[in-house]
């Protein structure tokens, strides 16, 4: 059968964890040559391994998002390697979770939009001229359910993702008569690293789980299947949509 990302060419951020890891092995699997930018080499190294011994293409630039050299650094060379640049996914974030607002300092609520916002505005403006020069592209930006319902103690989270899915909608608009997609997926609590400090504590993790009607966690290969389908030219005629995956927190 043909594989669904064939002959694309992907870049995924923050791929060396959690989501972005899955979403990189699953775009891999999909036929797609892959990407994967983050902060931690040896993990970013143990990523591009396991794509290359399952037979997939895949490579690394370390880096943060908020670094205009590196997000450039990227762009440059998954052109010159693979010729093209035709999926984004902006995937890499952080999360300073356990404060009210009164309680956080100027640098945490920088340092939180700078990476989830900040960094997606970068990411994102040194890849559109390459989409534009193509006619074609897909953005899949990674968000939360902070962004649409109120959930304790994370505030800064909670503004950087609200916005992110305000710019995704900003984007669909401006590029549709470009060919260049931009769609938004809002995970709920998913079993990550980002996560650990849940995952090993029942008495912090059954209080938030009671709020799920499948009452647990998501898996992160969950959020790749939706993020896989978004990136494929199977969505050729979805643009600007916000993507809730959350056992249905949202809903219940």
């Amino acid at each position: 059968a043909m594989k669904r990302l064939q002959g694309k060419v992907a870049v995924v951020t923050g791929g060396n964890a959690g989501i972005g890891e899955a979403i990189a092995k699953a775009f891999a699997r999909e036929g797609a040559s892959v990407v994967i930018t983050g902060r931690r080499q040896g993990e970013l190294d143990r990523v591009v391994n396991d794509i290359v011994k399952a037979q997939g293409k895949a490579s690394a630039v370390t880096g943060s998002v908020t670094d205009e050299s590196h997000v450039q650094e990227t762009v440059r060379r998954t052109v010159e390697q693979f010729g093209q640049l035709d999926i984004l996914v902006n995937n890499a974030g952080v999360g300073d979770f356990g404060k009210r607002l009164h309680e956080i300092d100027d640098a945490t609520w920088a340092q939180v939009l700078d990476v989830n916002l900040t960094g997606v505005f970068r990411m994102t403006r040194a890849v559109l001229p390459q989409m534009l020069k193509q006619g074609n592209g897909a953005i899949v930006n990674i968000s939360s359910i902070a962004s649409l319902v109120g959930l304790p103690a994370l505030p800064a989270y909670a503004a950087s993702k609200g916005a992110l899915d305000a710019v995704t909608r900003a984007l669909a608009v401006d590029y549709a008569k470009d060919g260049i997609r931009c769609n938004v997926v809002n995970p709920g609590l998913i079993d990550t690293p980002m996560a650990a400090p849940l995952m090993g504590n029942p008495e912090l993790l059954n209080p938030i789980l009671s709020h799920y009607p499948l009452r647990r966690p998501g898996k992160p290969e969950e959020v790749a299947n939706m993020v896989l389908y978004l990136a494929s030219d199977e969505a050729a005629w979805v643009t600007g949509g916000t993507f809730r995956i959350d056992g249905g927190m949202t809903i219940s």
